[in-house]
Parts: structure tokens; C-alpha cells; sequence
């Protein structure tokens, strides 16, 4: 199966990735959230739903900000393309949202019970990363079923495949807002783990972006998430007071 995550709405590099001889192959499509917080939502949301039932879809913490903020359940959103994308989706489209499941468990072959989720298993924005410590890699598998030997995860727009307590943990990586470097990160599950990233053509895509989406700062924000002008080192400095780190 493919794993695709935070595709965030940016519809050219979802194109790239679903052109992938491996991911047109691919007997299941995962998605492990923040779908549609982007330029493009509705967009990426139907051609994600035209893939039919071979979709499987777990939802992020930025598409239950959408939901939630257009239910009036919030009245703003941290991102700041956040309130454009949730006001860009229609009433269906919300509903969809909503009911979208945050953990999904399959058995993958190769390797077993393989839970799948946006952030960690029992929150949808809980921070991990690459080098977490032992100890909050235990409060986060707290309550976690003995059998699930995978954890399949999302959310830091990094890619990685480590080791924790003896369980396989997989981030895919980003798919429409990279950090680190450039490129839709996606990954191939079963028998084992194997990281990939697609190279598109990232100038078309920005100038796309800027024809066909209606955020005020589309140029602005396409260069900047696209090209993955954000580094891992810069990122993981900034996120390790959210791991627990002095």
C-alpha cells in the first residue's frame, strides 16, 4: 500500500504522486491527515475521493480545525491559510471531514498489526520525532494495544523510520509542505518501509497555484512550503520545546 500524509490542499504535487506507477499499483491508498489545509482543498478532496474505495482515509488535526472553525467551534485557526481553505470547502465537503476517523488499524504483510495516525495514537497535533527520546516515545504508545508491532504517523512534514520499544515507526514525510527538502514524500508499506519522494516541476506548480487558487498570499506561500525553504535542522530546533526538550 501507499502511504500518502499533510498533503495539505496543494493539488500539483498530489498529481505527481498518484501518477507514481507504484501508488497506480497500489492496492490500498493511506492517508494519514491534514488533507485539505491548503491552497486548494475541495480540489484535492475530490480527486482523493475519485480514487474510490481503495482510498483509506484517517483525519489530521488541520482538517479538524476546518471543520471546527466552520461549525463556529473556533474563531480562528493557526495557520493562516487555515480560515481560506475551511471557507473554500462546501457543506458535504465539511461533513466528510468530520466523520473522518483519527486511527485506522489494518494488517499490512510483512508487517502485522500496523496502526495508522495523524500525529501520535492517542492525539491528532502530539509532537514526535525523529529523536525523541525513549521515555516520550512510551507516554505516547500509552495505552497502545500489544499487537500493533507498526505506527504509522504523520504530522512533521518529516520523513523518517525508526525504532521505539521494539515497535516500527513510520513518518512518511509531506507530500504537498516538505520540510527539510523538496519534493512530494510519500511512502510504499509491506513487506517493509521504503521512503519515497517524486520530484515535479516545482516553478509550474507555484505559477498553478497562483492562477488557480484564491489565497491573497498564494506566491508568497507556494515558494516558501514548495520549495522547502524551511530546513530540518531550523524545524527540529523549533519543535523540540513541544517534545518535552528544555
Amino acid at each position: 500500500m501507499a502511504v500518502l500524509s499533510d498533503i495539505h490542499g496543494v493539488l500539483p504535487a498530489l498529481e505527481a504522486v498518484l501518477a507514481e506507477p507504484e501508488v497506480v499499483a497500489a492496492d490500498r491508498i493511506v492517508l494519514t491527515g491534514d488533507i485539505t489545509a491548503g491552497p486548494q482543498p475541495a480540489e484535492v478532496l475530490e480527486l482523493l475521493r475519485a480514487q474510490g474505495d481503495r482510498v483509506l482515509w484517517v483525519g489530521g488535526n488541520a482538517d479538524r480545525e476546518l471543520v471546527e472553525y466552520r461549525r463556529g467551534e473556533r474563531m480562528e485557526i493557526p495557520d493562516p491559510i487555515g480560515p481560506f481553505a475551511a471557507r473554500s470547502l462546501t457543506e458535504e465537503q465539511v461533513d466528510f471531514l468530520a466523520a473522518l476517523p483519527k486511527t485506522l488499524t489494518l494488517r499490512v504483510r510483512g508487517l502485522g498489526t500496523v496502526l495508522f495516525c495523524h500525529a501520535t495514537p492517542r492525539d491528532d497535533e502530539e509532537l514526535v520525532l525523529v529523536d525523541s527520546r525513549p521515555d516520550r516515545w512510551a507516554e505516547v504508545f500509552t495505552g497502545l494495544a500489544p499487537g500493533v508491532g507498526t505506527v504509522v504517523c504523520g504530522h512533521t512534514h518529516m520523513p523518517y523510520v525508526r525504532l521505539a520499544h521494539g515497535r516500527l515507526v513510520v513518518n512518511p514525510g509531506s507530500v504537498g509542505m516538505p520540510y527539510g527538502r523538496p519534493g512530494a514524500h510519500w511512502c510504499l508499506l509491506g513487506p517493509g518501509a521504503d521512503l519515497r519522494v517524486t520530484s515535479y516541476d516545482r516553478a509550474a506548480a507555484v505559477a498553478r497555484l497562483v492562477r488557480e487558487s484564491g489565497y491573497p498570499d498564494i506566491a508568497e506561500w507556494a515558494d516558501y512550503f514548495l520549495h522547502a525553504r524551511a530546513t530540518d535542522t531550523e524545524v527540529l530546533a523549533a519543535w523540540g520545546p513541544k517534545d518535552g526538550r528544555g
